[in-house]
C-alpha cells in the first residue's frame, strides 16, 4: 500500500515538472513571430521512405516530399519499395513521372531483404549523397516547410545538434472515438513531453518519421540496429551516449495517418511497448556505469515509466478494487473485515487512493487541455469531455498493452523466441 502511495504521487510530481517545463516553453515561444526567409545554408539532405506494401498512401506522401520548400538541387529521394506484394512500386513510379517532377533526383529502389524499416535505413545510409538523412514514413506527409525547419535547426549548431526530429499529427483525427483519443495523446507526447525534455535538459528522442540525422555520424555509431521494433529509440540512445543532442525543431510538422481499429491500435501499440522494453533492458546498464547524464535520465525515466509506475498503478487498482468488493460484502456481513487498511480505520486507504485516483484524472485532462491550447482550433470543450471519457477507457488500455509486452519479452528470452516480430498497421483511404 504505501509502495503504490509513494509511487504514484512521485509519478504526479513527475508529469507537474513536465507540464510546468512546456508551458514555460509555450510562453516564450508564444512570443516569437516565425518567418520564411532564405537560409544561409543548404545542407543536402537524402529524404529515405521505407514502404512495406504501401500503395493506399504512398502516393500522397511522394507528392508531398516532392513539394516540400526546399531547393530541389539540394534533395536526394530514395523510394524503398520494401518486400512489397502490392502495387507500391507502381504508385511510386506513376507519381515520379508526372510533367512537374521531371529532372527531379528520386531512386525507386524495390528491395527483397531482412531487417525491416531499419535494415531501409542501413541500405540507404550506404549510398546516400546528403550530409543528412531525412525519413518520412510512408503514411507521413509532411508540411511543406517541413525539412526547412529541420534545416534551420540544424545550421543553428551542426557540431552539436547531430539529430533534429519535428512533430507529427494525426490527420484522420476526426474518424472516431479511437483516432480522436490517438490525436489528444500524440498532442501530449509532442506539445508536452518532447517539448519540455528539450526546453529543461536539452534531451530529444527521434520519432519514427520527419526527422534528420548527420550522415557520417550515423555510420559512425554503426546506423540502425537491423530488427529493431523502436529503431527510432534505440538510435536516441546512441546519440545521447555519445555526447551530442538531438534538437528540436517544434515548426516541422507531418501529417501521418493513425490506426481506425482496436485491433490495428493494440498490435501497433504492443509493438512499441516490445521495441521500447527491449531498448531499456539494453541501456539499464548504463544506470551504474561511466556514461552520459543524459542516458542515466533517460533510462531512469522510461524504467520508471514501462516498470515502477505502471506496476504501482497495476497494484493501486487491484487494492482499490478489492476493497470496494469487500465493502459491497460487508452489506450482506457487517463483521467481514476490509483487507487493505491503515490501522484501526478500514476506510483511510480508500480515502487516499481516492484522492490519489482523482488527482491523476485532473492532471491527466489538465495536459490535455495545455497541450490542445497550443494548437490553433483544438482547445474545445469537446476535448475535455473526450479527455474524461478516453481516461477511463483509452489510457487504461496501456496497461493491458504493456503488461502484455512485458510478458511477450520476458517469455522471448526464456523460450529463445523471435521477439521482433513486424504487424503491419492497416491503412485507409483518407
Amino acid at each position: 500500500m504505501m509502495f503504490t502511495i509513494v509511487t504514484i504521487w512521485l509519478s504526479l510530481i513527475m508529469s507537474l515538472t513536465t507540464l510546468s517545463g512546456a508551458i514555460h516553453f509555450w510562453l516564450r515561444q508564444s512570443t516569437e513571430l516565425v518567418y520564411i526567409t532564405p537560409l544561409p545554408s543548404y545542407p543536402k539532405v537524402t529524404i529515405v521512405v521505407p514502404a512495406h506494401n504501401e500503395e493506399i498512401v504512398i502516393a500522397q506522401t511522394v507528392r508531398a516530399i516532392l513539394d516540400l520548400n526546399y531547393p530541389a538541387e539540394r534533395v536526394e529521394i530514395l523510394l524503398f519499395a520494401d518486400n512489397c506484394s502490392d502495387q507500391t512500386a507502381k504508385e511510386m513510379h506513376r507519381v515520379v513521372k508526372l510533367p512537374q517532377y521531371t529532372n527531379r533526383d528520386v531512386r525507386i529502389i524495390e528491395r527483397v531483404g531482412s531487417g525491416g524499416k531499419a535494415g531501409v535505413l542501413n541500405d540507404a545510409l550506404a549510398i546516400a549523397q546528403g550530409d543528412y538523412i531525412g525519413v518520412y514514413d510512408a503514411d507521413a506527409m509532411p508540411e511543406k516547410n517541413a525539412l526547412y525547419f529541420l534545416a534551420k535547426k540544424v545550421i543553428e549548431n551542426p557540431e552539436q545538434y547531430m539529430a533534429v526530429f519535428g512533430r507529427n499529427k494525426t490527420r484522420n483525427a476526426q474518424q472516431n472515438f479511437l483516432t480522436k483519443c490517438i490525436n489528444q495523446e500524440i498532442v501530449v507526447t509532442q506539445r508536452i513531453q518532447h517539448c519540455s525534455m528539450w526546453h529543461l535538459f536539452k534531451i530529444g528522442r527521434i520519432p519514427g518519421t520527419n526527422f534528420i540525422i548527420n550522415c557520417d555520424f550515423a555510420k559512425s555509431i554503426g546506423g540502425w540496429s537491423n530488427g529493431a521494433l523502436t529503431e527510432d529509440t534505440d538510435i536516441s540512445f546512441k546519440i545521447m551516449q555519445s555526447g551530442k543532442l538531438i534538437a528540436l525543431a517544434y515548426n516541422s510538422e507531418a501529417f501521418q495517418q493513425e490506426p481506425e481499429h482496436l485491433h490495428d491500435y493494440y498490435f501497433q501499440r504492443l509493438r512499441w511497448a516490445k521495441g521500447n522494453y527491449q531498448v531499456v533492458i539494453q541501456n539499464f546498464k548504463y544506470l551504474f556505469q561511466p556514461s552520459n547524464w543524459r542516458v542515466k535520465l533517460e533510462v531512469m525515466y522510461y524504467s520508471a515509466t514501462f516498470f515502477w509506475f505502471n506496476a504501482a498503478i497495476v497494484l493501486s487498482n487491484i487494492i482499490f478494487l478489492t476493497n470496494m468488493c469487500f465493502l459491497i460484502a460487508r452489506v450482506f456481513n457487517p463483521n467481514l473485515p476490509i483487507p487493505f487498511t491503515f490501522g484501526e480505520n478500514n476506510n483511510s486507504i480508500m480515502q487516499v487512493l481516492l484522492m490519489n485516483w482523482l488527482l491523476m484524472i485532473i492532471l491527466y485532462v489538465l495536459q490535455i487541455s495545455v497541450a490542445m491550447s497550443t494548437q490553433f482550433g483544438q482547445a474545445t470543450t469537446n476535448q475535455i469531455w473526450i479527455a474524461l471519457a478516453s481516461y477511463f477507457s483509452y489510457s487504461q488500455l496501456f496497461i493491458v498493452v504493456s503488461i502484455h509486452a512485458m510478458l511477450s519479452v520476458c517469455l522471448d528470452s526464456l523460450l529463445h523466441r523471435k521477439g521482433s516480430v513486424w504487424v503491419k498497421t492497416k491503412r485507409f483511404n483518407n
